[in-house]
């Protein structure tokens, strides 16, 4: 059984370096590990918002049951991380970045964001890139509600960067004129995170 799901995992990843969707130092895993900072979050609904701050003419504070009635959407990408591990055509379901950005306005200057998320952590990303149609806020992973140790209830995704970009456990999103490093980005991980440059510490 081993030997088979060993030969499978090479042939699956040999097809996708070939297709040119594997990065450079990644190899191809069929399951998905865990790796976060800190214990999982307890959710209670009651409790639980979503703050929108920063540059914005006014700031926003959204409960769950507000952002459960958001438009949401279904996505197929890939997801690459830092420790070198690929996921393919992974299925995610949520709301995107661009309905929840559309609850504010933002001001010119606005060019960055600052994730929130549990525990303090933070991770920065561009605007640009959170606006893309892929960028979202999920809630579910392959058709079920995301597992305690991937972000329940939330998570963001952000398919075309390193995965600790997607943040888990998510509590809202500070609005910038410039990058802001970020809890990793802190700690010697690369500002950006492109996966095919093979961004993955301060001076890649």
């Amino acid at each position: 059984m081993i030997f088979g799901e060993f030969t499978e995992r090479k042939q699956l990843e040999r097809a996708m370096r070939d297709a040119g969707r594997l990065p450079p130092g990644q190899s191809l895993t069929l399951k998905w590990p865990v790796l976060h900072v800190g214990d999982v979050p307890r959710f209670d609904a009651e409790r639980w918002d979503f703050k929108i701050e920063g540059l914005v003419e006014e700031p926003a504070r959204l409960t769950w049951d507000q952002l459960m009635h958001l438009p949401m959407v279904g996505i197929t990408a890939d997801m690459h991380c830092v420790t070198r591990w690929s996921r393919f055509d992974v299925d995610w379901e949520g709301v995107p970045f661009l309905e929840v950005s559309k609850l504010v306005k933002l001001k010119p200057e606005a060019k960055h964001a600052l994730i929130l998320a549990d525990h303090g952590y933070t991770s920065n990303v561009p605007l640009e890139d959170l606006m893309r149609p892929t960028t979202l806020f999920a809630l579910k992973h392959n058709g079920e509600p995301l597992p305690g140790d991937h972000g329940y209830p939330l998570r963001l995704v952000v398919p075309h960067l390193y995965a600790w970009k997607s943040v888990k456990w998510v509590r809202g999103v500070r609005f910038m004129a410039e990058a802001v490093p970020g809890f990793w980005e802190e700690n010697g991980y690369h500002i950006y995170g492109d996966p095919f440059k093979e961004q993955r510490f301060t001076d890649d």
